[in-house]
């Protein structure tokens, strides 16, 4: 018999087969060190919790309380911390498991080893029509410029190669993908976009910024409905294991709902999806006329729309009030201007449709803020404004986060990973407001973290230790960059849980163990609240459960069956 399932009471099969309706089973999971964030936003230690037959909690135990009688199965938690599934409050599904599935440059530390990578794999794959892959960073690479195509050319040249930044808002080609995206000297920039030029010239460079990714990236091969399914199924694998339980999955396609539906319907849906359509066409295409009812038993709903103000801080695509420190001239991209941004925000408010706006420069998120303010006024009720990243804003905005009940949904990743970047972009005299999680959070704005992944990488823990301590991985900088703004371990531990649950409208459901949610929940290998930093960041997840099923087990690093 399996260590973790003890029958204890034998008579239930027995009692099964005289009666006309299957019996129900409840299972107590117990000898656990249990924390959980209470609904005041304190941390709760429990002892065990018990499972119902439908996969929800009917009880969370504390010490001292009787161990209930009425159970049919018992699992030991041997003494393990046991933690409510994490929820990265952004992300980007498909962008995981394509990402799993095709070339990754994200480690690379200099262009030499990118173009290594890339000859190798492209050697690897010799009837690929493109290679493609993501990851590149300039700034990892400390080249002080963006790579070019003759670079991509000296490597691979017999085939496109399409290469997106590590945050998405830039793309890299070497000369066949310029040519199969008819970029040339006389093209024009679109609107939202940037075509870099080499110095002195109009000549494409091989680097194409934000909007102007399209010309090249709507000429390559789209994925088959099974590509969308490999890479679904990848991506729930990868969540699992780093003991994700649920999503925010930012820039829904009708394509990617296709797939979630499909894994739905044929019982593979393993994780919670919490879906915001690319656009308002996707929008409509998903939830005609509002958000989705939730499906699968609460693993997959359309809350809403995801938008773009701007582009990012490494592409200088956000938009600045004033000029980059580091470009003169420049302020970024504007992706929406603000009359189209209130349509649009108007046109999915009307329907109910929960809004999510990608902010990232201190221009974009103040005009993001007025528009809410503006907004608020004509649509009323539980609207739960997020503002996706809000990475730059201006001191004197800030106070503004506290009205409307807007969600701060960050990534504190971001921030050690784009320190030194941001200092260049900005300066020192234009730092106050960035990446100020405990100011806004100090407004009464709810904090939902995440990763944006595969941008950063998907393990949770490590954006809970950057958040309590504003370091990288290797400590720096001394003391934590701007470290009045890190939050609390519960301020942390709830913003990837409950917080993040609260944001998509799941508060209720999920992220919290407490009686009537579902039973999703980790064990880990240490206590978050009580480690070191460093230690935090090697959290190990052991298992992963999701509504009262072990899905996930690190001694056999593969799916498991029923917990129960």
């Amino acid at each position: 018999m399996n260590r973790l399932i003890r029958p204890a009471l034998m008579a239930v099969t027995a009692l099964a087969v005289t009666v006309a309706a299957p019996a129900l089973a409840d299972t107590l999971v117990d000898n656990v060190n249990g924390i959980t964030i209470d609904e005041d936003g304190k941390v709760d230690r429990f002892t065990a919790i018990v499972i119902g037959d439908d996969g929800r909690i009917t009880k969370v135990l504390h010490r001292g309380d009787k161990t209930p009688k009425d159970i049919d199965y018992r699992v030991d938690g041997e003494g393990r911390v046991m933690l409510p599934g994490m929820i990265d409050g952004h992300a980007h599904m498909m962008g995981i498991g394509f990402g799993a599935l095709t070339l990754d440059l994200s480690g690379t530390k200099s262009l030499a080893e990118a173009q290594a990578l890339i000859a190798e794999y492209a050697a690897e794959n010799p009837n690929l029509p493109w290679i493609i892959g993501r990851g590149w960073n300039q700034e990892t690479w400390n080249l002080g410029r963006f790579p070019t195509a003759a670079e991509l050319d000296s490597v691979v040249a017999d085939r496109p190669v399409w290469l997106s930044r590590v945050d998405g808002h830039a793309g890299w080609a070497n000369s066949m993908a310029l040519k199969a995206g008819n970029v040339v000297a006389a093209s024009k920039d679109p609107a939202g976009g940037r075509i870099e030029r080499l110095s002195g010239s109009q000549i494409p460079s091989g680097v194409l910024v934000d909007n102007a990714q399209d010309l090249i990236g709507s000429k390559m091969p789209a994925p088959r409905p099974e590509d969308y399914d490999l890479a679904l199924g990848k991506a729930q694998q990868l969540m699992l294991k780093n003991g994700l339980t649920a999503i925010s999955d930012m820039g829904t396609s009708i394509r990617d709902w296709q797939a979630f539906r499909r894994a739905g319907d044929t019982n593979r849906l393993r994780v919670r999806i919490l879906s915001y359509a690319g656009g308002t066409k996707d929008m409509e295409l998903i939830g005609g006329p509002g958000p989705s009812a939730w499906l699968y038993g609460d693993r997959l709903r359309l809350n809403g729309v995801k938008l773009y103000i701007d582009g990012a801080l490494g592409s200088r695509g956000a938009t600045l009030k004033s000029d980059y420190a580091d470009a003169p001239g420049q302020r970024g991209l504007a992706i929406t201007g603000p009359t189209q941004l209130r349509n649009l925000m108007s046109r999915a408010a009307i329907d109910k449709f929960q809004i999510a706006v990608h902010a990232i420069g201190d221009a974009a998120n103040a005009d993001l803020l007025d528009a809410i303010d503006e907004l608020a006024k004509t649509y009323t009720g539980d609207r739960r404004w997020r503002i996706e990243h809000a990475q730059i804003v201006s001191p004197s905005d800030i106070e503004k986060f506290g009205k409307h009940g807007i969600v701060a949904s960050m990534q504190p990743v971001h921030q050690t990973s784009d320190r030194t970047m941001a200092e260049a972009r900005l300066g020192p005299d234009r730092l106050d407001g960035a990446y100020a999680w405990r100011t806004i959070a100090d407004t009464g704005a709810v904090l939902a973290f995440g990763t944006d992944s595969p941008v950063e990488a998907l393990p949770p823990f490590v954006g809970l230790a950057a958040a309590i301590t504003r370091t990288d991985t290797n400590g720096e900088p001394f003391g934590g960059w701007y470290p009045e703004e890190a939050v609390s371990r519960a301020e942390a531990l709830a913003a990837y849980t409950s917080g993040a649950a609260y944001a998509g409208f799941a508060d209720g459901r999920f992220g919290r163990l407490i009686p009537g949610e579902w039973a999703d929940f980790i064990f880990v290998d240490r206590d978050p609240l009580m480690v070191s930093p460093a230690e935090l960041r090697q959290t190990n997840i052991l298992e992963t459960w999701v509504a009262g099923r072990r899905e996930f087990a690190a001694e056999q690093e593969q799916s498991s069956g029923p917990g129960r």
